[in-house]
């Protein structure tokens, strides 16, 4: 076995993991606020890249400037979704919910289609190209930077939803919704703020991911790895999100590249099934317990 060969793609998959981990922040995000279950998160992800170019390249807006832009268009995105779709189906049964959410993906990669066409685009480019080596192992320049920006989202955002009001509200809310209202938490913008802070991380991670291999409609297919790799997190842990998203990647990139590129995704089901035949819950889940 060359180790060389075996380290850079254990690096590669690192990386790629970074990526997976802040995608699936912001649907634990969404999913500790308001107990819904986003599949619409690729699309989302989706979108924030599109807006992205929409600044960058349509309206040749400095990098600088159309990063923020994308990132706050995609905020209110999220907002109005969750005003529009998600608050009227409160007390609904969750499958209700859930069907929305299914249907909220299929409406995104329509106007996506609509809008810029279901062709494959480039985003400007705006990550370093110098080549990465660590040790006598190469890395994928944007790949590594990728991961880089990535850490440093998940570490603010870590800090900002410990030390903000608003994120202690939104743990408050997550932990018990009827105590949350019982000393004064306005539980709805609770729940519009983690739409929104949702939108934004994901946002954020399909700028990341678009400018590594392109834009197109079927982006959404990256939100199939994130799904599975917050089940195997666990629905509603963020440092389940972070550690599965690390595990997934490498998992991934092994599989990749050893048994070929259309063995990654069963590679990764495996494993989800191993572990929620272990642990129903997840990695970091919280157990559940319902008296009858």
């Amino acid at each position: 076995m060359d180790w060389l060969t075996l380290f850079e793609v254990s690096l590669t998959g690192l990386a790629s993991g970074g990526l997976y981990a802040l995608a699936a922040l912001a649907f634990v995000m969404v999913y500790k606020g308001t107990r819904v279950v986003n599949l619409a998160i690729g699309e989302m992800l989706m979108a924030g890249a599109y807006l992205f170019f929409t600044f960058a390249a349509m309206f040749a807006l400095p990098i600088w400037l159309a990063i923020p832009a994308a990132v706050l268009a995609a905020g209110v995105l999220g907002g109005v979704i969750e005003r529009t779709m998600i608050r009227p189906l409160l007390g609904e049964p969750p499958i209700s919910v859930f069907m929305v959410t299914i249907g909220l993906g299929s409406v995104l990669v329509g106007l996506v289609e609509v809008i810029w066409s279901a062709d494959q685009k480039r985003l400007p480019d705006f990550l370093p190209d110098d080549p990465i080596m660590v040790g006598e192992a190469f890395l994928s320049p944007k790949v590594f930077w990728g991961a880089v920006i990535a850490a440093v989202f998940i570490a603010a955002v870590l800090l900002l939803f410990r030390f903000w009001r608003g994120g202690v509200a939104l743990r408050a809310t997550a932990s018990d919704q009827a105590a949350a209202y019982s000393v004064g938490i306005n539980v709805p913008r609770v729940f519009s703020l983690s739409w929104v802070v949702g939108a934004m991380i994901a946002a954020v991670s399909g700028i990341i991911v678009g400018s590594i291999g392109g834009i197109s409609s079927s982006m959404g297919v990256f939100g199939l790895s994130v799904l599975v790799v917050v089940i195997v997190g666990g629905l509603d842990s963020v440092l389940g999100a972070l550690v599965a998203g690390l595990l997934i990647g490498v998992i991934e990139a092994l599989a990749g590249f050893y048994l070929g590129g259309e063995y990654k995704l069963l590679a990764t089901f495996i494993v989800l099934v191993a572990v929620l035949m272990l642990r129903p819950y997840g990695l970091f889940g919280t157990h559940e317990i319902e008296r009858l």
